[in-house]
């Protein structure tokens, strides 16, 4: 009985290997079929936010929010820690009534706040009156033609772009192009900014791919520690949370912005940056200093 146990073990071990490596192959696949463009929306519709839940009966079309639009001018924290929404589609539950209150959308679409030299318009009241219906639909606009203040060919021709069509929002804040606030006055709770982790090394299971290697000042000033930590990464000790690309492509740890809202995950070069010496040295998710 016990000399057949090793051999049995052995066996599930090489047959779970060899499952992994097919679905990493697919998984491959898929992304390189991405890459040119398959499988990606059109540049304006990357990173739409439809707000309404399904089916829900409603008086107005359901929301369509611009990510593209508001992280040419605010970081991701600013909305997603200062203001509360969820990191989820319909995980906050956004009404009219709050956003009259002056929360969420409401915090800046008061008509009062200004942007640039421009008072940014009122986004609900409690009450909707037949002549402000073409005011609502600035938002509420799924499955209706509008006239949109801002043009998504217009509004980023002179930014950088990725080999997608998508902006590059890296280079446009280094290059100047955009200088996203992450304050807002009258809510955000002004402090001294945290000093950064260095940068580390993420080690790549994948023979075919290259290390990554992971910048939290890059992270830090879109989205401080307070969007990752700790609801999408619980631990911040070194080789505690184990992940892989299976998991992100899922829309798990990293692919919570990756691929949904932030660059997709075909731009593969823009994290697996460190080229690596040889193979089978590491664990996926294992981080350690350079």
């Amino acid at each position: 009985m016990n000399s057949c146990a090793k051999p049995r073990k052995r066996s599930d071990a090489m047959r779970r290997s060899v499952l992994y490596w097919i679905g990493a192959l697919c998984l491959c696949l898929s992304l390189t079929a991405g890459a040119e463009g398959k499988n990606l929306p059109p540049p304006q519709d990357y990173g739409v936010t439809i707000m309404g839940a399904p089916g829900e009966q409603r008086v107005l079309p359901a929301v369509r929010f611009d990510h593209w639009l508001h992280r040419a001018f605010y970081t991701c924290r600013l909305c997603h820690v200062d203001l509360g929404f969820a990191m989820t589609r319909n995980g906050t539950g956004v009404k009219a009534d709050m956003n009259a209150q002056g929360l969420y959308c409401g915090a800046c679409h008061d008509g009062q706040r200004v942007h640039g030299n421009r008072a940014i318009f009122a986004a609900c009241r409690t009450s909707i009156r037949p002549e402000a219906a073409a005011e609502c639909n600035r938002c509420h606009s799924v499955g209706i033609p509008v006239k949109r203040m801002y043009d998504y060919d217009s509004f980023t021709r002179k930014l950088p772009k990725q080999k997608t069509g998508l902006v590059d929002w890296e280079k446009a804040e280094e290059q100047g192009f955009i200088r996203p606030s992450d304050i807002l006055r009258g809510v955000s709770v002004v402090r001294p900014r945290m000093i950064p982790q260095g940068d580390f090394i993420i080690n790549s299971r994948g023979l075919w791919m290259t290390d990554i290697i992971f910048s939290h000042k890059k992270h830090a000033d879109w989205n401080g520690c307070e969007v990752c930590h700790p609801d999408i990464f619980p631990s911040v000790k070194k080789g505690t949370v184990r992940y892989s690309m299976f998991q992100i492509a899922e829309g798990e740890y990293c692919g919570l912005c990756h691929d949904r809202v932030a660059f997709p995950l075909v731009e593969c070069q823009k994290c697996h940056v460190k080229s690596t010496p040889h193979p089978g040295k590491g664990v996926e998710g294992a981080a350690s200093r350079p």
